[in-house]
């Protein structure tokens, strides 16, 4: 069957989130939940998650998957407290344990922080197979933007995470620890061999002046479009391009918060002996 594709799209951090469902008073999984926060303040707020509790609710949806495409540089994940709110799974790609022992260095997370994905309550393989209710689901792995990087395919509708945009916007970024340009050109192709008429839905959308944001499109579309790995280009040309390109960036604005959080499954760090959570800033080592 046809998923049903609920799109909610955070304007602050260019954000799009997703409620996949099988049929009204079904079942659902949420892609990619987005939890408030102010760097300036240090506040966080659940107005965008209450979005999708708002959705699920209205369609008497019972939440299975709270599904993340990897661990997010640019926003904060909601899915501790979606889980709290409507129950379901946790899940991300099995070698998140990479991409968190990598940060365990960097920020010297506390002593009983064990880089080993238990805290998600589910890691997925490559080509592992699930359901959503009456939806069937692939999980992909799409390493390169991360170590971890994973693709959700839903029946004819495959959620790209951080591997491709847009076409007119190209690709995600593979200067981050244990990113890799040469293994994001392999995972896009990887997606880009499915029939010209599967749609893709993007994490992110990053529009031009003049174009409203803009989250799916297809295989064929990205094929002939794309403006870094349209048919023609090859991995030598794109690994040169995304290399150069990566070296023009700054760092994204909540890459430090956020890292810090989504590696817990959106758990905050353990608060100290004052009650208090506390984010960490590395000075002079990213």
């Amino acid at each position: 069957m046809k998923p049903n594709i609920e799109a909610f799209f955070d304007g602050a951090t260019w954000t799009v989130s997703y409620v996949v469902f099988d049929e009204p008073n079904g079942y659902c999984a949420i892609i990619d939940p987005v939890l408030d926060y102010d760097p300036k303040s240090g506040r966080t707020r659940t107005a965008s998650a209450n979005k999708l509790i708002a959705f699920i609710e209205e369609k008497n949806l019972t939440t299975e998957w709270i599904l993340e495409t990897h661990a997010h540089a640019d926003h904060l994940t909601a899915a501790h407290f979606l889980k709290g709110r409507l129950g379901g799974k946790t899940a991300i790609g099995k070698e998140i344990p990479i991409v968190q022992e990598t940060f365990r260095k960097i920020f010297n997370f506390e002593t009983d922080f064990t880089p080993d994905g238990k805290q998600f309550d589910h890691l997925f393989a490559d080509n592992e197979v699930f359901s959503v209710g009456k939806l069937n689901v692939k999980a992909l792995s799409t390493p390169g933007h991360t170590p971890a990087d994973l693709s959700y395919q839903v029946e004819e509708a495959i959620f790209v995470g951080d591997t491709l945009f847009m076409p007119d916007i190209g690709t995600a970024r593979a200067d981050f620890p244990g990113g890799n340009a040469r293994r994001l050109f392999r995972s896009i192709r990887k997606i880009l061999d499915y029939p010209a008429n599967t749609r893709l839905f993007m994490c992110h959308d990053y529009p031009p002046q003049g174009r409203t944001p803009r989250w799916e499109t297809s295989v064929g579309e990205q094929r002939a479009n794309n403006v870094h790995v349209r048919d023609g280009i090859d991995e030598d040309q794109f690994v040169a391009m995304r290399e150069a390109r990566d070296r023009t960036l700054e760092m994204p604005t909540l890459l430090l918060p956020s890292i810090q959080v989504n590696v817990r499954a959106g758990l905050m760090p353990s608060p100290e002996n004052n009650g208090i959570s506390y984010l960490k800033i590395p000075l002079n080592v990213i």
